[in-house]
């Protein structure tokens, strides 16, 4: 029931933003479609394989992003397919375990809604995964406040804070302390080459026990860290590469600090 009503203001969200597009202006507006590797550090790895939660293992994601802002404030969201090539994988191996390489599907909503004129914004965040074959689902629910930096040199930055309500399959529902983070990016040109850096981060504080813990294997922190830093160099209109550094810190099932590499292709509609 829990799980419906998550989704139930979720859905009441997206409709009332839809509503007030229709009467704003917009300022700018983005849309990709994107291929991409993670390629898990053998350190990452050995921690996962080795009690401090379960197995990684390298995959392929590919990925529908976009974003829009208007007078009244911003949108942002995007859809991943992780491990497509195993959509009807079976949810077990020959021993019985659970398969690390399952098709899975992660997507994450956000609105930033302005306050009054000023930089201040009533902030949301919605983030799902989703592993069917495995029965299994994650939720995790951040409502807030937001502020809005820009700068006249191509630095941008939006940091955020908010309560945390999270929903999964064995840990059951509630809340599940707070979480901080920020976007930020800064776009540059090298000779007749445009770049741009960007960096997103969460840290999520005062965790409940019911989230941190998994039985005997491993117990996560009561702080988790999460996020990736990235190099995107905008090669045409259309086409867009990027080197991103994946890292987390007691988050991700891993109760210890684990990074990867990210390989990206994007093409820009």
């Amino acid at each position: 029931m829990k799980n419906v009503k998550m989704m139930a203001v979720a859905a009441a969200t997206l409709a009332a933003v839809s509503a007030g597009t229709a009467q704003a202006e917009q300022l700018y507006g983005f849309s990709n479609m994107s291929v991409n590797y993670l390629d898990w550090t053998a350190k990452a790895e050995d921690r996962s394989n080795n009690g401090y939660g379960g197995a990684k293992e390298d995959f392929v994601y590919l990925e529908l992003e976009g974003g829009a802002g208007y007078s009244w404030g911003d949108v942002y969201g995007f859809i991943d397919l992780e491990n497509p090539e195993n959509i009807n994988k079976s949810e077990r191996d020959f021993s019985g375990n659970p398969v690390t390489d399952s098709f899975r599907i992660a997507a994450k909503g956000s609105i930033a809604a302005n306050i009054g004129s000023s930089n201040w914004n009533v902030y949301s965040h919605l983030y799902s995964l989703t592993v069917a074959a495995e029965g299994f689902f994650d939720q995790n629910l951040v409502v807030g406040v937001s502020y809005d930096v820009f700068t006249d040199s191509g630095f941008w930055i939006k940091p955020f804070l908010g309560v945390h309500y999270e929903n999964q399959t064995f840990a059951g529902s509630g809340f599940n302390g707070y979480m901080a983070g920020w976007v930020l990016g800064y776009n540059f040109d090298l000779g007749s080459q445009k770049f741009m850096v960007t960096n997103w981060h969460e840290t999520e504080f005062a965790r409940e026990d019911q989230f941190r813990n998994n039985g005997t294997q491993y117990t996560l922190k009561s702080t988790g860290q999460n996020g990736a830093v990235s190099l995107w160099w905008l090669a045409t209109e259309q086409l867009t590469f990027g080197l991103q550094y994946r890292y987390a810190d007691h988050k991700l099932g891993t109760a210890a600090y684990h990074d990867a590499a990210i390989f990206t292709a994007k093409y820009n509609f």
